[in-house]
Order: C-alpha cells, then sequence, then structure tokens
C-alpha cells in the first residue's frame, strides 16, 4: 500500500510540475506574437482492482494542448486580410487625392487662368501682351499638365515596386511555412503522434502574415502539414514543398507588371483578378480600377482642350493674316501587341476629331481570331466587331499599319493614356495667335434695299476660304455668286436669314434686297482689333464636348476629381470599418487562446500548491515504509 502511495504522490508531482512548467510557459510568451496558450490534459490513472474495490492510481498526462479555435482564427485570417487590402488601397488612393484635388497644384486653377487669358485676348486682341499672356498661361497649363501626369507615373512605378516586393515576401512566407510543415512532420513522429506546439503556433502566425499579403486558403494535412493555396487554386505550400511568385512585364502593356506563379517548366502569369485580399491584392485593385482610369481621365480632357482648341483656332486669322495654325499638340492612341502574337501586324491608332465627343476615359483591347476584329471596351465589357480595318470607335480610329495579324493575336489600346504627356504648346509668337475672323463682309454702297448681312462665321479652314465673293441680287428673291471656288451657281432663292454657305463660311442675309443690291465676303486685311475668333475660343470653356456631348472638359475634370474623392472617403470609412471587425475577431480569438496573466498566476498559485501537497503524500509514503521496515526487523 506504500508502495501504491508513494506511486500517487510521484504522478501527482509530476503533473503539478507539468502545469507548473506550462504555466511558465504561457507566462514568458505572454508578449509573443502568434502564442497561443497552453494548457496540460490530465486525467485519472487505471485504478487498481481489489477485494474491497477500485483504488485509485494517481494521475496520467495526456498531452499538452494549444487553446486553439480553428473557427476563430478563420475569422481573424479574413478579416486581417481584407482589413489589409483596404488600408494598402486607400494608402494609394489618398496620394493620387492630393495630387488632383490639390486647390494650388490641381489642373482646375491652371484651367481658369488659362481660359481667363484667352478672355484677357477677347478684350483687347491688339495688345501685344494680352497675347503674350495667352502663350504664358497656356505654357504654364501644359507645365501642370506634365507635373500631375508624372506625378501619377511616379505613383504607378511605386505600386508596381510594391508588387514585386510583396511577391518576394510571399515567397518567403511559403519558403518558411514548409520548412515548418517538416519539422512539424518530423516532431510528431519522434513523439508518437503529440503536437509541437510552439511549432505550430510559429506555423500559423506566418499563415497570419500571409494573409496580410494575400488572401490564402489553409488544408491541414493528416500528418498536420498545411497545404496553402492563393488565387483560383494554385498552390503555394504543399506539404513540405513550396512554390515562389515573380514579376513579369504584362504581354500587353510593357509600363505595368503582373504577378507571376514560377513552376518547374517556366513562370505563368497569373489573372490579377484572381489575387485578392492582402496587400498585393489593394495594389492590384488601385492601379487597375483607379490609377489606370485616373491617367486615362487626364490624358481625354489634354486631348479634348486640344482637338477642339486647335478644330477652333485654325478657323481664326492671326495678325499676319494667315489662317491659323495648331495651338497645342496632340498625341496618338497607345496600341502596344501582345508579346505572345504571333503575327506581325502593327496596329496604329488616330484621334478623330469630328468626335471629340465620344471619347471615354476606357482602355480597349482588340483581339483577332482569324477572320474577325473584336474590340472590347474593358471598362464595361462593350464588345464590337468588325470584319477589317480601319474602323473608328469611340472618338478614334485603328488602323493596320503593317504586317499581318495572325489568328490569337490580341492588342491593348490605351486611347487617352499619354494625352497629358503629349500636351505641348506649338505657337510662340504672339502674332500668330488668331484672335481675328479671316473673313469680313460688307454691302454695296449704291444698295437699295433693306438687305443687311450678317458678319459671318468661319465653319471649316480651306484653301478659299479667303477669297472674295459677291452675291448679287438678281431680283428680290433670287441672287448669283460670282468669285473665286464657289462654282459661280446663278439663281440661288432667297429667303431672308437663310444660311448661305460657300468656301467654308456662312453668313445670313435679312431684310428684302432690291435688284442689283450687292454683298461682299472677302479675306479680313487689317483686322487686328478683331475678336470674333477669341471670343469662339473663350467659348469651349463652358462648351459640351464630352461625353456624347453633355459635359465640358473642365466640368469632366471636376467630375473625375470628385469621384476619385468619393472613392477616397469610402475607402477610409470601410478601412476604419474592417479595422474594427478585425480588433472584434482578434479580441474574440484572444479571449480563447490569448495569455490571460491574472488566469495563469490563478494557476501558478493552484499547481504550485498541488506539487507542494503532493510532496506531502511522497513525505507520509516514506513515513510509512520505513515504519513497515522497522516491523519487519523486529
Amino acid at each position: 500500500m506504500a508502495s501504491s502511495i508513494f506511486n500517487i504522490g510521484i504522478s501527482g508531482l509530476q503533473a503539478a510540475q507539468a502545469g507548473l512548467v506550462t504555466t511558465g510557459h504561457n507566462i514568458a510568451n505572454a508578449n509573443t506574437p502568434g502564442y497561443t496558450r497552453q494548457e496540460v490534459d490530465f486525467t485519472n490513472a487505471t485504478p487498481q482492482a481489489t477485494g474491497s474495490g477500485f483504488y485509485g492510481s494517481g494521475v496520467s498526462i495526456v498531452t499538452v494542448r494549444r487553446l486553439y479555435s480553428q473557427f476563430l482564427n478563420t475569422e481573424v485570417l479574413s478579416a486581417g486580410t481584407q482589413s489589409s487590402a483596404l488600408d494598402a488601397y486607400y494608402s494609394q488612393i489618398q496620394q493620387l487625392d492630393n495630387i488632383v484635388a490639390d486647390p494650388t497644384a490641381g489642373l482646375s486653377p491652371a484651367l481658369q487662368d488659362f481660359f481667363t487669358a484667352v478672355q484677357g485676348l477677347a478684350t483687347t486682341p491688339n495688345v501685344a501682351s494680352s497675347r503674350q499672356a495667352l502663350i504664358s498661361s497656356a505654357e504654364s497649363l501644359k507645365s501642370r499638365f506634365d507635373v500631375i501626369d508624372q506625378r501619377l507615373r511616379d505613383l504607378r512605378d511605386g505600386v508596381n515596386d510594391d508588387i514585386g516586393a510583396t511577391a518576394t515576401e510571399i515567397s518567403n512566407y511559403a519558403t518558411q511555412i514548409a520548412d515548418l510543415n517538416q519539422r512539424i512532420i518530423v516532431a510528431r513522429g519522434a513523439s508518437g503522434g503529440q503536437p509541437p506546439n510552439d511549432l505550430m503556433d510559429q506555423r500559423d502566425q506566418l499563415v497570419a502574415l500571409l494573409n496580410k499579403d494575400i488572401r490564402a486558403t489553409v488544408v491541414t494535412q493528416d500528418d498536420g502539414a498545411y497545404n496553402v493555396f492563393i488565387g483560383s487554386g494554385q498552390p503555394l505550400v504543399a506539404g513540405v514543398l513550396s512554390y515562389s511568385l515573380g514579376t513579369l512585364t504584362d504581354p500587353l502593356d510593357s509600363s505595368k507588371i503582373t504577378i507571376g506563379y514560377k513552376t518547374p517548366t517556366g513562370t505563368v502569369q497569373l489573372p490579377e483578378a484572381t489575387l485578392t485580399g492582402g496587400k498585393l491584392g489593394g495594389l492590384l485593385s488601385f492601379r487597375s480600377q483607379t490609377l489606370d482610369p485616373a491617367q486615362n481621365a487626364l490624358g481625354r480632357v489634354a486631348i479634348a482642350l486640344t482637338e477642339t482648341f486647335n478644330a477652333q483656332h485654325a478657323l481664326g486669322q492671326d495678325l499676319n493674316g494667315q489662317l491659323g495654325g495648331d495651338f497645342f499638340s496632340l498625341g496618338t492612341p497607345r496600341v502596344s501587341g501582345s508579346l505572345k502574337n504571333t503575327g506581325n501586324a502593327i496596329i496604329s491608332g488616330t484621334f478623330d476629331p469630328a468626335n471629340v465627343a465620344g471619347l471615354t476615359t476606357s482602355d480597349y483591347q482588340l483581339g483577332y481570331d482569324g477572320t474577325n476584329y473584336t474590340l472590347l471596351r474593358l471598362k464595361d465589357g462593350n464588345v464590337r466587331t468588325f470584319a477589317t480595318l480601319p474602323q473608328t470607335v469611340d472618338g478614334f480610329t485603328l488602323t493596320v499599319a503593317s504586317g499581318t495579324a495572325a489568328a490569337g493575336d490580341s492588342f491593348l489600346i490605351r486611347p487617352t493614356a499619354d494625352g497629358a504627356q503629349a500636351f505641348d504648346v506649338l505657337i510662340s509668337d504672339p502674332s500668330k495667335v488668331a484672335a481675328a475672323a479671316p473673313i469680313r463682309t460688307a454691302q454695296a454702297a449704291a444698295n437699295t434695299g433693306t438687305g443687311k448681312v450678317s458678319a459671318g462665321s468661319v465653319d471649316t479652314a480651306g484653301a478659299n476660304l479667303q477669297q472674295p465673293v459677291t452675291i448679287t441680287f438678281t431680283s428680290p428673291t433670287t441672287f448669283n455668286v460670282t468669285g473665286t471656288g464657289t462654282g459661280n451657281p446663278t439663281g440661288v432663292a432667297y429667303t431672308a436669314g437663310q444660311d448661305i454657305t460657300y468656301n467654308g463660311w456662312t453668313i445670313q442675309v435679312t431684310g428684302a434686297p432690291a435688284t442689283g443690291d450687292a454683298f461682299t465676303v472677302g479675306p479680313n486685311t487689317g483686322g487686328t482689333g478683331d475678336n470674333r475668333n477669341a471670343l469662339l475660343l473663350a467659348s469651349l470653356q463652358t462648351d459640351k464636348t464630352l461625353d456624347g456631348g453633355t459635359t465640358s472638359y473642365q466640368s469632366a475634370y471636376a467630375a473625375f476629381v470628385s469621384d476619385v474623392g468619393t472613392q477616397t472617403r469610402q475607402l477610409q470609412v470601410t478601412s476604419q470599418a474592417q479595422a474594427t471587425v478585425l480588433t472584434q475577431a482578434t479580441t474574440a480569438q484572444q479571449s480563447q487562446s490569448g495569455v490571460n496573466l491574472d488566469e495563469e498566476a490563478a494557476n501558478l498559485i493552484r499547481f504550485q500548491q498541488a506539487y507542494q501537497a503532493s510532496g506531502k503524500v511522497l513525505q507520509i509514503a516514506s513515513t510509512l515504509f520505513d515504519t513497515l521496515l522497522a516491523l519487519g526487523n523486529n
């Protein structure tokens, strides 16, 4: 019996010692990231059967287990990866918002200053300083486009760098998880299947860090190893094997890097849409959903301003009596063929001056199936099919510049992405600013009727625009036209106020002309004080030139800035809300798995007392054993 008591005391000492060791371990790791509180599982030892009943044999230690909840841990991982994605997105869009919405360094003040200078020209077209002020404000506008566009490109470069660094970090986590899988498998085998809790904590912490970079799914194998999957099911970790991510130049866009999945046979590009969650998902979403449209929106404003201003400037006359030339430079749509193309076709793009209103902020993908071309508008999925090129869509024209496309070839078209970069001022000589109208109308002094001729408006620039034309009434209801380039029509029916259009200009005659009355349209010689074209240039500020003819380019830019600001605010609110969700999920997890020092202090006292009590049991057992020995000697 003394031996039985002795064994019970020994088991109690061992159990209390295990409890003290585990409690001490918990206390020591109270601040260790990813540590899960451990607890010793005890069970009563197999009792000893006797004729008078079963006597206890002490306590047995089953295992040391983690107080771990798979459900709560999954909740933390899910909330964490979403929070990290929103934080990354918000951090980037906040920079973009600061760039485009700056009240002094943004584009809106420069646009306003430019049109203020145009209005100044209209007020005093014969003053050299007004003309120079217009050129200077145009140069300032060009500088503002350059600065904003460069900052957007710098932001893109930074995003590309972050994407590359995050891909490297993900690969490193995968390697470490696979290494821990190996160590856990070995440790379980060496301990007869007992869980190596600290190694498992380290692995779970790495999985948590991995989810901050990308959304990952974990599947536990029978041997305790983790399989980790990302994207649309690509294995990042499979037992003791790990796979790496890298970066590739996008086959369709050399300015963009994309994610590649490294396999034994090569690196495969992963679709960006499948890489969600975490910092990587946030960066990819920002680049495709906000940064690309922002650069396109800025470029569209530059292109619309260039095309409309140039078109109207060409209808005016400068101080030298010459028709106005291009005031701003205009680039071309960016078209790049895929690196995977097997054909040698080169597709080029040009803008359609007649359809500025059709320009969008979307990118496009052109595919060729061997028979037809298919143009996909990436913003909304709109698809158009053509048997041949050239074709004009959405304000630009696509043409096969050279070569022949092969089936399966594809091309990326970014019509407005480079608009701001290409924007430049072409006029430096103030005398070449076309503020005047190139035509002047007059009526013969000998006219006897009440007919009046309008000042006229210019419709199109052309070689005959400034050729003299005489309109002579052969009767109160008919007239003849004589001059160069008109075809000299005769017997034209007259209706008061009707448009009379020849040589690229339009006039109206009103009233009742008499037979023999004549009206002339000729070049505007000496029109240094004429401001008719300057007034039309100034009116472009409020003309509806974009979005199907419903929005001015200044309003279009303001709407773009407002949209970025709205997205920024929404992301700020959403990010804060998701951070709260993460905090709540973490609190719930830590309430079960975290170390509570007060509770551990109580356990420390409890196990200390148990250890002392078990020692007392051993002391008593020893005394009994000595008594038995003494009896035997007697």
